[in-house]
């Protein structure tokens, strides 16, 4: 099955207004770009998982995310999503203790699963590595055992057992008191280190539908979601919605929002410019970075055929050519935002530098995509062959 590059869905105009922090993970050599909170996430909640969609779907499982204009956590419901390359598993996000408050590690594809946090997500999840499937040959077997699959619809299947108390207590933080008591391996750290990318488009969309759902709440649901898991990203309505068996206890402070800003130094919400009722809907938590992007390493769409295959073969080849010049415009993009990165960590710049930096990397990874995006339509004219006998096509 061909697996789409995803890179021309993700909306270079999305809104990426939450304060961020750069801050070293307690748990892992990673660095983690993220927000912390002064108190812990509920439970993971108890649901099943809906059925396998297609071939090439991965399954990403469920979690609580946090919304500081609300200053409330909010369920991101477990779905399946198509991978973004051919070899790319999950690696899922989590929360984790950093000495004074709960930071965010945002999970990320990559070719092989990293740490995260030791969390029993289950469906593969197990707190170690993935248990649901694995690549062969360009293609995703899963495994039976842990997956929900039609086989009338997927033939590559297996059928391995793994121990797995999906009903045990659901923690679902690293570290600090009642935490998983868990530490990166070093295969797990060299995973961090290897060449991955951030939540892909579909992943993005789901997550901003979830937090403008008033019903994950944690303050409504209590820590039981009533759509705990979906078929499709951001498909919350219809019989692929699956809702929470068993909640997770939620018990936040009674001021939480005082304990929140002072793990954030933010200042009041009386002082705050905007509210939850008039900021950008699209709004999310984290920055894009030029390595958060699939890398466009072949295309992602047939040429138009032309009836001349040497015109075909042509473009091709010059399609290949860009790709090239792309990615290397890519490269030379995130090394030099790693540096930035690395000179403000060692300056321990305030969050207010720190999201002036990030806003403008975030500037700059959308002006490189808009302009590859550019650059792929006007390939694209001048192959699409002419309308009427007599009518030129554009130059080379």
């Amino acid at each position: 099955m061909h697996i789409a590059n995803w890179a021309r869905l993700l909306a270079p105009a999305i809104a990426m207004l939450a304060l961020t922090s750069v801050l070293p993970a307690p748990a892992t050599a990673q660095v983690a770009i993220g927000i912390s909170v002064g108190f812990p996430p509920p439970a993971l909640p108890v649901y099943e998982q809906p059925i396998c969609p297609d071939e090439g779907y991965i399954w990403t499982p469920g979690y609580w995310a946090w919304d500081p204009d609300d200053e409330d956590y909010y369920w991101v419901p477990g779905t399946w999503v198509l991978a973004p390359e051919v070899g790319f598993l999950w690696t899922p996000g989590y929360w984790g203790w950093g000495g004074t408050a709960f930071i965010f590690h945002e999970g990320y594809w990559g070719p092989v699963v990293g740490f995260y946090g030791g969390i029993n997500y289950g469906y593969g999840y197990l707190g170690r590595g993935y248990e649901g499937g694995r690549w062969d040959g360009g293609r995703f077997y899963y495994n039976r055992a842990v997956n929900n699959i039609n086989v009338t619809v997927i033939h590559n299947v297996y059928n391995t057992k793994v121990v797995n108390n999906f009903n045990s207590p659901r923690v679902s933080y690293n570290g600090g008191n009642g935490g998983v008591n868990a530490r990166p391996t070093t295969q797990e750290e060299a995973a961090a280190r290897q060449r991955h990318i951030g939540p892909v488009a579909p992943q993005i969309q789901h997550i901003q539908a979830a937090r403008s759902n008033r019903e994950l709440r944690a303050s409504q649901n209590h820590g039981k979601p009533p759509i705990a898991a979906t078929q499709r990203p951001g498909a919350f309505s219809g019989g692929a919605v699956v809702p929470a068996r068993k909640g997770g206890k939620y018990n936040p402070p009674p001021n939480r929002g005082a304990n929140n800003r002072a793990a954030n130094n933010q200042p009041s919400n009386a002082n705050r410019p905007e509210n939850a009722a008039n900021r950008p809907a699209n709004s999310h938590p984290n920055y894009v970075h030029p390595n958060d992007l699939p890398r466009p390493n072949r295309p992602d769409r047939p040429p138009p055929n032309t009836g001349n295959p040497k015109t075909d073969q042509k473009y091709q080849q010059q399609q290949q050519k860009l790709y090239q010049k792309q990615d290397q415009e890519r490269q030379k993009l995130q090394q030099k935002q790693d540096q930035e990165h690395q000179r403000v960590a060692q300056q321990r710049a305030d969050n207010a530098r720190t999201q002036q930096m990030e806003q403008r990397h975030q500037q700059q990874t959308q002006q490189m995509q808009q302009r590859h995006e550019q650059q792929q339509q006007k390939m694209e004219q001048r192959q699409q062959p002419p309308s009427h006998p007599n009518e030129k096509r554009p130059p080379h």
